[in-house]
C-alpha cells in the first residue's frame, strides 16, 4: 500500500489548489465518463471493519463525582470503565418465594 501524500512529498502549494475555483471553462477539459470507466471504478468503504461483538450506546446516569474522578484519569476513561465493570460480577437477583 502506497504511503499518503504530505505537503513536503507531494511539493505543491496545497493552499493555492484548495483557493482554485473551476471556472465553467475548464469543465470542458474534463474527458466524458464513459461505461467502460464506470465499469473499472471501485467503491471502497471507509471506517473501521465491523467488530463481531459492537459495543451497545446505552444511557446511565451516574453522580457527577464519579464522573469526574473517571475523566481524570484520562484519555481511554470510558475503556478503563467498560473493562472495570466486565469485572465485576453481577448480583443475583432474589427470586420472591
Amino acid at each position: 500500500m502506497s504511503k499518503l501524500a504530505s505537503r513536503r512529498t507531494l511539493g505543491s502549494d496545497l493552499a493555492r489548489v484548495d483557493a482554485h475555483v473551476v471556472k465553467p471553462a475548464e469543465y470542458k477539459e474534463l474527458p466524458e465518463l464513459t461505461d467502460d470507466m464506470l465499469a473499472r471504478a471501485v467503491v471502497k468503504k471507509g471506517g473501521r471493519p465491523r467488530l463481531p461483538n459492537p459495543r451497545q450506546l446505552i444511557s446511565l446516569r451516574l453522580p457527577a463525582e464519579v464522573l469526574a474522578r473517571w475523566r481524570a484519569t484520562g484519555p481511554g476513561w470510558q475503556t478503563r470503565m467498560a473493562e472495570r465493570l466486565a469485572q465485576t460480577p453481577v448480583p443475583r437477583v432474589k427470586s420472591e418465594t
